[in-house]
């Protein structure tokens, strides 16, 4: 039970603060939410105070790139993951593990790969962030059957499309369909290259292969045109991906366009990390902050960019505060000596919030945020 919460955002866009101030979790599930007075709290064997700090859903990164374990080779960094943890960060969805040292590009070898990412990180779980990865990069001569064969597997997502051998948009788009019939989901990357062997991507390319998420629309590094950028939040009714590791300013416009469209649901925050700017394990939280000081949003629906949007989707079981949901949370706080009021506030005025505890599915995985400024007030382990 996590009681004395003073604001509890949902994560969806549709009610983004719920009138609340207990959650009960059985099983790593939300059982209850509501006023703590009206609750069976009866028998709790865990009992947090969040003494009146913030509850939010755990935060998604859309667009990650591992490799192997807590490891990376890009910036040959070790623990890049648990740190996201500290960063609020939950959950994670692979764009495909790119930076595998002699990454294999033969049909074979990607689909072993794949399946090998897949089965190990459902294993493995660094500080309880749950990754989904298993994410092949699609190349010439792979055929509908390899795409059977990998939902088989358990594989759910593509690669980015554009980032292999293929980059026309009529292979891309009947590979893309071959996957969406199984089941398995696609991200095209988009803008210029960001890793040798890859190329522009443009509107044209992304619009022709159609894939379920424009990914990095904002550039990665290297962000499209802005009359491509608005084409393509215009013409396509897919998820429009805003990352950190990409252009501040194309990703303002997208927003901007995006919310002259009313539609704010498909947007969706990832890192795009590890990659050549580095390890972001602030990287969402930072994006939540700078979308919504400088674009004009509550910071409660940014909140929903991170959470909520990407948990639809990208068809996950967390990201909202709902019953029946999986019982993953950051517990927040305005930073010490911020200006701003409430941790809103000073979210709205550009400040990043301080983590006082992150929970993964019922089990409280980290306390005070190592990474984060400090919070103001931190929430407490009752009874244990």
């Amino acid at each position: 039970m996590i009681r004395n919460i003073s604001l509890l955002l949902s994560g969806d866009l549709q009610k983004p603060i719920l009138d609340a101030d207990t959650v009960v979790a059985v099983d790593g599930r939300i059982a209850a939410i509501g006023k703590q007075n009206d609750i069976d709290t009866a028998g709790a064997s865990v009992i947090i105070d969040a003494k009146g700090t913030t509850l939010a859903p755990g935060l998604i990164d859309s667009h990650v790139h591992p490799v192997a374990g807590d490891w990376t080779p890009r910036q040959n960094q070790i623990g890049w993951i648990d740190s996201y943890l500290h960063g609020g960060v939950t959950t994670m969805i692979s764009a495909g593990e790119v930076h595998t040292p002699g990454r294999p590009k033969d049909v074979v070898g990607l689909k072993a790969m794949a399946i090998f990412a897949q089965r190990a990180f459902s294993a493995f779980r660094p500080g309880g962030v749950r990754i989904h990865a298993g994410a092949p990069v699609i190349e010439h001569g792979m055929v509908e059957e390899d795409f059977k064969d990998l939902a088989a597997a358990g594989v759910t997502m593509l690669g980015e499309v554009g980032l292999g051998s293929v980059k026309d948009g009529a292979t891309s788009r009947q590979m893309v369909a071959w996957a969406r019939k199984y089941g398995i989901q696609s991200t095209i990357h988009t803008g210029g290259p960001s890793i040798p062997g890859s190329s522009l991507i443009d509107k044209d390319i992304v619009l022709a292969a159609d894939a379920d998420v424009i990914g990095h629309i904002n550039g990665g590094h290297t962000a499209l045109p802005d009359d491509q950028i608005v084409t393509l939040c215009e013409k396509s009714s897919r998820a429009l991906e805003i990352v950190h590791n990409g252009n501040e300013r194309a990703a303002l416009l997208t927003l901007r366009t995006a919310s002259e469209l009313k539609q704010l649901d498909r947007v969706i925050l990832g890192t795009d990390s590890p990659a050549g700017s580095g390890v972001q394990p602030l990287g969402i939280l930072r994006m939540i902050s700078m979308l919504s000081s400088l674009g004009d949003v509550p910071a409660e629906v940014a909140v929903c960019f991170a959470t909520g949007n990407t948990a639809r989707i990208r068809n996950l079981d967390c990201g909202l505060i709902a019953v029946g949901r999986a019982a993953s949370f950051v517990m927040i706080d305005k930073a010490q000596h911020s200006p701003g009021k409430t941790v809103l506030e000073s979210i709205r005025r550009g400040d990043l919030p301080g983590i006082g505890m992150v929970i993964i599915d019922g089990v409280v995985s980290a306390q005070r945020s190592r990474n984060t400024p400090p919070a103001t007030t931190v929430p407490e382990i009752v009874q244990h």
